[in-house]
């Protein structure tokens, strides 16, 4: 079975890192965000999927130049303009002639769901398509989709008034879609596959939905990439695996050989090569490969990504810092503080819910 997996957008919430890594091409836990996703796809049985590309294509065409990840044959379909979800979903089905049941995924959404459940619900149900539902506590952020017993989709409700939505199980992301869904969407035109392609399948009575409880996160806030590394090292997710990992205390795991003189606490991972100094401590972190954390400084609720030093009685605090970017001795890094790669932050600032730089020129 094939997969379109939409990774077109420019993750403006999650700038400065997006600025020069996609975020699908961040790591969660030290593995690319966008394997994650592959990897959850191929223990489905999806062995082909198509990258719909806009923002960044060549980040991912050098990344991957051998058309392959997590065990998943990749193509490229990169649209000449932004066409929107559904615009994207036919311009990609048509690049690879997709003529059969197919999977589409958000790149940025990490979710365990079954897969194989959803499209046996989507055979059997006779619907064109299927979307995958979560429950959330706040559903005005999101395509409210209300059903039937049978899982029949009565509406198609996307981000409606809050209080005033009927149902708090959202579009979480995932669609199992025949090839006549592809024959309702326009050529050459942004397409919603929310607020057009959905809201018209509903009304015909062939768009169907099933809910899970499966862990389930968009990630394009930094608030919420930091929860998906954590959500992995804490157990939220069931246990921690992950390729060559091996594990040195409690929720504590180190990839490669890093070097451990100071203090690591649970949940954390140390990468390859990466330093945790002499009375220094981490706290709840991910310390990327060859990082370092110099003596007395501190890393707590926080992620470095490769490369990354924090120096001397520097602290960080809920916070990501980008690839070979540099914190200075006594610096303090505050909630939720992002800091773009390659940056340099003078000693002894204090910066609280900053983003470093806050623009490139463009």
């Amino acid at each position: 079975m094939k997969a379109i997996v939409l990774v077109g957008g420019e993750g403006t919430r999650l700038r400065p890192l997006t600025y020069t890594t996609p975020k699908q091409l961040l790591p969660v836990a030290e593995v690319r965000m966008l394997e994650r996703v592959l990897a959850q796809l191929s223990a489905h049985g999806i062995d082909e999927a198509v990258l719909s590309l806009g923002y960044r294509p060549d980040a991912f065409l050098a990344t991957y130049p051998d058309g392959m990840a997590a065990g998943v044959n990749l193509s490229y379909a990169v649209e000449p303009e932004p066409l929107d979800t559904a615009g994207a979903v036919l311009f990609a089905a048509d690049q690879v002639g997709i003529d059969e049941t197919f999977v589409v995924v958000n790149g940025d959404v990490l979710t365990d769901v079954d897969v194989s459940e959803l499209v046996a619900f989507h055979h059997s149900s006779g619907a064109e398509a299927t979307i995958h539902l979560t429950p959330v506590q706040d559903p005005s952020r999101f395509g409210v989709v209300p059903t039937d017993a049978d899982g029949k989709v009565i509406s198609f409700i996307e981000k409606p008034p809050a209080g005033q939505a009927p149902t708090n199980l959202i579009n979480a992301g995932t669609y199992v879609l025949e090839p006549e869904v592809l024959a309702r969407i326009p050529h050459g035109r942004r397409v919603s596959i929310e607020r057009e392609t959905f809201p018209a399948l509903a009304a015909d009575g062939v768009l169907y939905a099933q809910a899970s409880g499966a862990y389930w996160l968009d990630t394009g806030t930094p608030d919420a990439y930091l929860r998906a590394n954590f959500d992995l090292l804490d157990g939220t997710r069931g246990p921690f695996v992950a390729s060559g990992a091996r594990s040195v205390a409690e929720h504590v795991w180190v990839l490669g050989n890093p070097d451990l003189q100071g203090e690591v606490r649970p949940a954390s991972l140390i990468g390859d090569r990466a330093l945790v100094a002499t009375g220094a401590v981490v706290h709840q972190s991910v310390i990327g490969a060859g990082c370092v954390v110099e003596p007395s400084a501190s890393v707590e609720g926080s992620v470095l990504l490769p490369g990354a030093t924090v120096c001397s009685r520097a602290r960080v605090v809920g916070s990501i810092v980008g690839h070979n970017s540099h914190v200075g001795e006594g610096c303090t890094l505050e909630p939720v503080t992002v800091i773009g790669d390659a940056q340099t932050v003078p000693p002894s600032t204090r910066l609280s819910g900053a983003r470093v730089p806050a623009e490139v020129a463009r």
